[in-house]
């Protein structure tokens, strides 16, 4: 059991987010794959077994990545850090540590293609309707409510947070505070502890928010397999954006939402105006980015997924890594202040 203890300091900084973002996501859905389903998902995962027949196996040798995604969570926080890891480690345990990698990589890339990818739209519109209904917890009685309603099994007390089903551990915040996320496809365990936990890292708990069998009846809408791929055309992450910008928002704004850097969606905005997608306009210190006339012909025309490219076969090993998980929108490690 997992027990998370909190200052009155960590209580305040405990904050909602919409989405841990679809790399975790993917995670967990991989996880789910190799499990029974409840009725909630029978859809989802009838569909998915079209795009998949053979559903990718993702090693580690013998980590067990299957029957748990913490493990496969873990390679994937270290896959900014293979450089390092090669200067600091003997060279032939390196490269095998970032091969193991790199195998985990591809096969998670698929599954985004196949099992999240064609839904995110309608997997993000559950999950903001889900923390509104979280938000108005906090509104009637505080965040001690929101952390005693997070799921049956969790249980809060004397100001600890205490989780079944994880390792035995002790976890102090030490006044960074919590970002909570729920997440459709986490399934084995009812919450899962993921982010940076060295110092000054930013620590998110997604806890299980599974579909009902009347919200999954219009989450699993079949996408329309057969029309091209906006995704194969301008990309997956911007893609994702162009979606996003369907409602006006900053570039921070956009980086929160696709879990990026706000560096990294201002280059795809950048992208984006120059194929004429969307307009930029300055409000005094405000940059708020619209979707063209022609962005929304694209997105009314052409939904979104695609196959995973491949890595050039002179890559390096950290190269084919960020360059087969590139199709995956990407977390942003935040540091608390």
């Amino acid at each position: 059991m997992q027990r998370i203890h909190f200052t009155a300091a960590d209580i305040a900084k405990t904050r909602l987010r919409t989405t841990a973002g679809p790399l975790i996501e993917t995670a967990f859905a991989y996880g789910l794959l190799g499990r029974g389903v409840t009725p909630a998902y029978a859809r989802w995962r009838k569909q998915v077994a079209t795009r998949l027949p053979a559903w990718p196996r993702l090693r580690s040798g013998g980590l067990g990545v299957g029957g748990d995604p913490e493990v496969l969570l873990r390679l994937i926080e270290q896959s900014g850090t293979e450089d390092r890891a090669a200067q600091d480690a003997p060279q032939q345990d390196a490269l095998a540590a970032q091969l193991s990698a790199y195998r985990e990589a591809a096969g998670l890339s698929e599954v985004w293609q196949a099992a999240i990818a064609p839904y995110w739209d309608h997997i993000e519109a559950y999950l903001e309707v889900e923390c509104e209904a979280r938000g108005r917890v906090v509104m009637a009685g505080g965040v001690g409510s929101l952390l005693a309603t997070l799921h049956p099994r969790i249980t809060w007390r004397s100001q600890i947070l205490e989780i079944p089903g994880g390792p035995d551990e002790d976890i102090y915040l030490d006044r960074r505070g919590l970002a909570l996320t729920p997440s459709v496809f986490l399934n084995h365990r009812p919450a899962q502890l993921t982010g940076g936990r060295s110092e000054g890292g930013e620590l998110v708990l997604a806890f299980a928010a599974p579909p009902d069998a009347q919200r999954a009846a219009s989450l699993w809408d079949a996408p329309d397999d057969d029309a091209q791929s906006l995704g194969a055309l301008v990309g997956q992450t911007r893609a994702a954006a162009l979606r996003v910008l369907r409602a006006t928002c900053t570039t921070s704004q956009l980086a929160h939402r696709l879990g990026i850097s706000a560096a990294g969606a201002s280059q795809h905005t950048t992208v984006l105006r120059q194929t004429g997608l969307i307009t930029t306009r300055r409000i005094r210190n405000t940059v708020l980015h619209t979707v063209t006339p022609l962005g929304l012909a694209l997105l009314d025309g052409l939904p979104m997924r695609s196959a995973p490219d491949r890595p050039s076969p002179g890559a390096t090993v950290p190269e084919a890594w960020r360059h087969t998980l590139d199709g995956i929108p990407r977390p942003v490690v935040q540091h608390a202040s």
